[in-house]
């Protein structure tokens, strides 16, 4: 990163809630695609070397994200996000959980909702999430998976997106 950007994981258990605040050097417009694109989404949305790969999308409220975390050797983890609410631009908010490739919601594994909103500071684009979980077990289990190491290295991943874009 060519600027000093935030990025900021906490942890609060007593209310179920990990909060990111992550900046970004690209105004609003770029920023908000990535996240609601599957087309660059799959270009980042994964630590390497995994990578994203979307099966179906429709950003809009009452739609959907499944997708894939592709890892080097092939293996799959797939996910589901059912999109509640979306302010163009502002924030979104939906209902995130592990699936099979049909679909179908692995209730034992953590499921959470985000609300994730975007903030215009001009050239950087300030980006935080409030991830609930309806149990501490299910927040436990998120951070033991390396949520926060992941998601930490998919942004890089947009970072380096965003920095080629200005080449």
């Amino acid at each position: 990163m060519s600027k000093n950007l935030t990025f900021d994981f906490s942890v609060n258990k007593e209310n179920k809630t990990i909060t990111v605040k992550r900046e970004f050097d690209a105004e609003l417009p770029l920023v908000w695609d990535a996240y609601t694109k599957s087309e660059i989404l799959d270009l980042w949305w994964a630590p390497k070397p995994w990578k994203a790969r979307t099966k179906t999308m429709d950003f809009r409220e009452g739609g959907h994200w499944h997708y894939a975390m592709v890892g080097p050797e092939g293996e799959e983890h797939w996910a589901w996000a059912d999109y509640k609410n979306i302010q163009f631009q502002k924030r979104f908010t939906g209902r995130d959980a592990f699936t099979d490739a049909e679909g179908k919601v692995n209730k034992v594994l953590p499921q959470s909702t985000w609300d994730v909103t975007f903030s215009n500071k001009g050239a950087i684009t300030l980006v935080e999430f409030l991830i609930s979980y309806d149990d501490v077990a299910q927040l436990e289990a998120t951070i033991q998976m390396g949520f926060k190491e992941g998601l930490s290295m998919a942004m890089e991943g947009l970072d380096e997106r965003f920095a080629s874009l200005k080449k």
